[in-house]
């Protein structure tokens, strides 16, 4: 099954997380080697934020979380990859692509997931302490590409 072949809400979901990844995807696909592995922001303490690459790779291996707390919430016993520094912006988008590609095989697979949950109990917990059930947690996933694209355009307008 494709997503094509997903309707309702799930499609949804996907359709919005792609649109946020392009959208992402756009805004590095000029950035040369050099702006992409300086430190922009000097002053913050989370390795995660210092430059455009790390914040890539943190979007990625997110990414990845969020499908496999979904995934290990059916007990599928998933572990997240390691957290990996790219060359250039053309394989930060081949990552970002693969990444959409997993989560959206995994949906493939499940059509029939629930996604509203109002039983706290059966919720997914995640390790910053939050609960979400599935559709929390993808439009959470939305949301952090959302955000972490503004930062990077930010970054590249102080990089000019």
């Amino acid at each position: 099954m494709t997503n094509l072949e997903l309707t309702g809400a799930i499609k949804g979901l996907l359709d919005e997380y792609k649109k946020a990844i392009s959208e992402l995807i756009k805004s590095i696909e000029s950035i040369d080697k050099n702006d992409l592995s300086r430190i922009v922001d000097e002053n913050t303490s989370d390795l995660d934020c210092k430059s455009i690459e790390r914040i890539l790779s943190h979007v990625i291996n997110s990414g990845y979380g969020y499908t496999i707390y979904i995934e290990n919430s059916l007990g599928l016993n998933k572990i997240r990859p390691e957290k990996k520094l790219w060359n250039n912006a053309n394989e930060y988008t081949a990552q970002l692509n693969l990444m959409f590609e997993y989560c959206e095989n995994f949906f493939s697979s499940h059509p029939d997931i629930t996604l509203e949950e109002h039983d706290n109990s059966k919720k997914i917990k995640v390790n910053w302490g939050q609960q979400y059930d599935v559709e929390q947690l993808m439009e959470h996933a939305i949301v952090h590409i959302l955000r972490h694209r503004r930062q990077i355009e930010n970054f590249i307008m102080q990089l000019k």
